[in-house]
């Protein structure tokens, strides 16, 4: 894979995702990163790692869970931390829904299926 570069070892990101597919292919995606990783299979527990985690650096947020979505999840963590980075991913790709989730608080988007080449670009753009 092409992230032979980026060194995230010093990084915290949390992975929201309820699909075990999807949350393996995105954790495989960046084991070489060494980033340090947390998953949360729905929105209040995503809701809760962030209280528990302050010091996370982003969050790749699915829209689509079970119980509270990760639209409401966002904007449940934006009441109460402002400042990280929270990635939108969902495979329901509407222009209008893009302006959804940025409204919502999501900073940025992608769109389902993730490519890799996509994932670390977004990433790249919030981690340096």
């Amino acid at each position: 894979m092409e992230n032979l570069t980026d060194n995230w070892s010093s990084k915290k990101l949390l992975i929201v995702e309820d699909d075990l597919f999807s949350t393996e292919y995105l954790v495989e995606a960046l084991a070489e990163t060494k980033a340090d990783i947390k998953i949360a299979k729905d929105g209040t527990k995503a809701i809760q790692l962030v209280k528990e985690n302050p010091d996370l650096d982003l969050i790749l947020m699915d829209i689509q869970l079970p119980g509270i979505s990760g639209e409401e999840a966002t904007k449940k963590i934006r009441e109460f931390n402002k400042e990280i980075p929270i990635i939108a991913q969902t495979a329901h790709a509407m222009a209008n829904d893009k302006d959804k989730y940025l409204t919502a608080g999501c900073n940025d988007y992608l769109s389902k299926p993730i490519l890799i080449t996509d994932l670390f670009d977004v990433l790249r753009k919030y981690l340096g």
